[in-house]
């Protein structure tokens, strides 16, 4: 499956943004996904993943509140609502489906990567 993420870009802190990522496949619907970052220099983190039903969330601690990730079937993609932005939140973010693990926060747990998006939080 292929995972085209998008609707990064620069705001100030306390702003909002909403990522988007849309899959190229109709089995969607049995994937569970999550999202990543990674910042310059850092390793890539988890920050938030659903289940495939989209009945069960998991947030890491550094946006729990803030963060929010949902999943529309119908359209293939999976959404990632981030408000109260911080200039900490920057990073390239990575959408990610797994076929078999749901909610997990470890990377090799996912088969499938997105090729990233740019957020950039100013101070």
């Amino acid at each position: 499956v292929q995972l085209q993420a998008s609707g990064g870009g620069l705001v100030q802190a306390g702003g909002s943004l909403r990522l988007s990522c849309a899959a190229s496949e109709r089995t969607f619907s049995t994937y569970a996904m999550g999202w990543f970052r990674q910042a310059p220099g850092k390793e890539r983190e988890f920050v938030a993943a659903i289940s495939w039903s989209s009945g069960v969330t998991y947030y890491s601690n550094s946006v729990k509140g803030r963060f929010a990730i949902s999943k529309d079937n119908a359209k293939n993609t999976v959404y990632l609502q981030m408000n109260s932005l911080k200039p900490e939140d920057t990073a390239v973010y990575y959408c990610a489906a797994s076929t078999y693990y749901s909610g997990s926060r470890f990377r090799n747990d996912y088969d499938y990567w997105g090729q990233g998006t740019q957020v950039t939080v100013s101070s």
